[in-house]
């Protein structure tokens, strides 16, 4: 990295005021604010809501809940999505489980501590009154799906099988072996289909969200494009619902499907929506680590495994070249045992990221050097980045067939992508980005700062703080599209339906120029760097300056590196093919572009929260021991974002916690 002089705070952002929720109710305690909530809003009657058309964007298992339950209900629903169907939303990756309080195991969990875990995993940066909500709802959601058909695993006596996840004491994980996200996509799904069938649903495959249609300051529709096509087309309603997942592929290599993007979110915030706490990215300790320079993602390897298979480095560093099963137990180092003995291998994936990362950073880490670019010398080092994730205890104690039975799946992917054995040598993993803490900002009801438009699942950033917990991305997907929003969006809806937008209404005219022109100016650039060399130098800079460890220096230089790597974007980018066509770089050229303009607001977020908490780790902020420092006395709020096209405007939610009293995470 160049050393640069380092510019003032002002040059990067600007203050605004103060924003709160104004939508949970005030004056009860945090156990009854979600039954006091629901027993006042408005309701829209039966016959009232046929007359009513909500569009939602996204069919994971937020959106594919929140269509097949408001078409259930009786509205009219418009559902889209850039999938050829909606079963390969990328809900379907998820693979280790839900959690739930329904203390099946009697190990003393209850509603309580399912929300207590959640903001002590996040850091103590998350809104307590939607955590309570979501840890509240969470066993109806088990009761729904096992009605569904959904094939939870299941122990002697016939009950729902429980395991355990990062950061928690107990065991509260229902899963489907490893493949759980599968399993509950597909009984939204039937659910979903169900309600196309009926008349209520109708769907939109290969349809690309592309910009949103505000008229008198509500969300009214969006423009698509039509994937296959080419097609611009405007759609019209009277309450626009986002359920587009995150933006972990602003890192070029992530654990999320190639297709997954932003670019919903992004034209939302352009047009408005503020976006809250970009900087809380989740790294996922549990990955097949990176082996060259030509992959175009990673693979997970679910944190499920963590129950069973322990974690080591040698404790030397000249044994790190040799093979595992020949070095002594006394020359391993169980890191995580040694360091959080209470949680041991289970810590939260933030911690156990950081830590596996300082492994490799000693020298201690295993498998094959990659090359790195030092940030004080420029220079290229060779560094191998993984440690060992051992299964030999487990095999030993239950038998290959008992630990083939949970986790036989997970197993012979990871022997169909490496090429070795895990039930003969441990595996190898390593941190990668995976899940995206931060959003579209919503209040209570998930409403956005614009009126009509919501965010659904890990499109807004309500739940997880700074840090999230496995197995609670399904249980916020689901929770708010079949128990939050239902109950919420009647409040609005009940002053509609509002007056029809006609096709020539000057709203819709706007939003579909402005899609058009951005797709001629694509095309018309004819440049010589492809869209995924664009892509790829984006990644590598978030990963290096905004990744695991982060600097003000290093924040600053990724600034202005994005900066410069956007500027080039718009002159020198080679789009080839036309729009009235299936063209995928024309796709992925938009996706890259809202990409550029996020990480640098990214950046600027990690830059102005001179703390350390949860996933974001400012290394100027950290304790003796090199754990996150956090910084209440100053940064206990959430950081929303207003676009304005040059410097952003920052809004804080002040963070307000009654139930809870704030502590310095330990796990130790």
């Amino acid at each position: 990295m160049t050393t640069t002089k380092i510019a003032p705070a002002a040059d990067f952002w600007t203050v605004g005021a103060d924003i709160e929720d104004t939508k949970a109710p005030k004056g009860v305690p945090v156990q009854e604010k979600w039954s006091e909530h629901k027993a006042h809003v408005r309701l829209v009657n039966p016959a009232n809501r046929r007359k009513l058309t909500v569009i939602i964007v996204g069919t994971g298992l937020a959106g594919g809940a929140a269509a097949a339950t408001l078409g259930e209900a009786g509205y009219n629903v418009q559902n889209f999505c850039y999938q050829d169907s909606p079963r390969r939303a990328h809900s379907i990756a998820a693979q280790g489980g839900i959690n739930a309080a329904k203390n099946y195991k009697n190990d003393n969990d209850s509603t309580f501590r399912l929300f207590y875990d959640t903001v002590k995993g996040g850091d103590y940066r998350a809104r307590e009154t939607n955590v309570y909500r979501l840890a509240e709802v969470s066993a109806n959601i088990i009761d729904q799906c096992v009605a569904q058909g959904v094939p939870f695993a299941r122990e002697y006596g016939g009950l729902l099988d429980n395991r355990s996840f990062g950061g928690v004491q107990v065991q509260r994980t229902f899963y489907a072996r490893g493949q759980t996200g599968q399993q509950l996509l597909i009984g939204a799904y039937q659910s979903l289909e169900r309600q196309v069938a009926a008349g209520t649903v109708t769907m939109h495959t290969r349809h690309e969200m592309l910009e949103v249609i505000l008229k008198d300051g509500k969300a009214r529709g969006i423009v698509t494009r039509d994937m296959v096509t080419g097609k611009i087309e405007a759609w019209t309603g009277d309450a626009v619902v986002l359920a587009t997942g995150g933006y972990g592929n602003v890192f070029f290599l992530s654990t999320n499907a190639m297709g997954c993007n932003n670019t919903a979110a992004w034209r939302a915030h352009r047009k408005g929506a503020y976006f809250g706490n970009p900087c809380y990215t989740q790294i996922h300790p549990t990955c097949i680590p990176v082996h060259g320079t030509s992959q175009s993602k990673l693979t997970l390897m679910s944190e499920s495994l963590r129950n069973d298979g322990r974690i080591w480095v040698p404790k030397r560093a000249e044994d790190c070249g040799k093979d595992p099963r020949q070095i002594a137990e006394e020359d391993r180092d169980y890191y995580l045992e040694r360091i959080y003995p209470a949680f041991g291998n289970l810590v939260p994936r933030d911690i156990a990221s950081r830590q596996a990362k300082n492994m490799c950073d000693e020298g201690r880490g295993v498998g094959p050097k990659v090359a790195e670019t030092d940030h004080h010398t420029g220079e290229t080092v060779m560094r191998s980045r993984g440690v060992y994730l051992d299964f030999a205890d487990a095999i030993g104690r239950l038998g290959k067939k008992a630990v083939e039975a949970k986790y036989g799946n997970l197993f012979d992917m990871y022997a169909q992508i490496t090429g070795e054995n895990p039930y003969e040598t441990p595996m190898r993993i390593y941190p990668a980005v995976h899940y995206t803490m931060g959003g579209i900002w919503v209040d209570y009801d998930l409403m956005t700062s614009i009126e009509g438009l919501y965010a659904c699942g890990e499109a807004n950033f309500s739940d997880h703080g700074a840090n999230r917990l496995g197995a609670s991305a399904l249980m916020q997907g689901l929770a708010d599209g079949y128990w939050v929003l239902p109950n919420t969006i009647n409040d609005y809806l009940a002053d509609a339906p509002f007056p029809k937008l006609a096709a020539d209404d000057p709203a819709v005219v706007e939003a579909l120029a402005s899609v058009q022109q951005r797709i001629d100016k694509l095309l018309s650039i004819n440049g010589n760097r492809t869209v995924d060399d664009f892509h790829r130098a984006l990644g590598h800079i978030m990963w290096e300056y905004c990744g695991m460890e982060r600097t003000e220096e290093g924040l600053k230089y990724a600034i202005g590196a994005i900066q410069k790597l956007r500027e080039e974007f718009w002159t020198n980018v080679k789009v080839t093919g036309v729009n009235e066509d299936f063209n995928q770089t024309l796709e992925r050229a938009g996706r890259v572009a809202d990409f550029l303009e996020l990480g640098e607001l990214m950046c600027v977020d990690a830059l102005h929260r001179r703390e350390s908490c949860g996933g974001h780790f400012r290394a100027e902020s950290q304790t003796e021991d090199g754990e996150a420092l956090r910084h209440d006395d100053e940064y206990l709020y959430v950081a929303a974002w207003e676009y304005t096209g040059t410097k952003p405007i920052l809004h804080k939610e002040p963070l307000v916690y009654e139930a809870i009293e704030l502590k310095q995470r330990s796990y130790k």
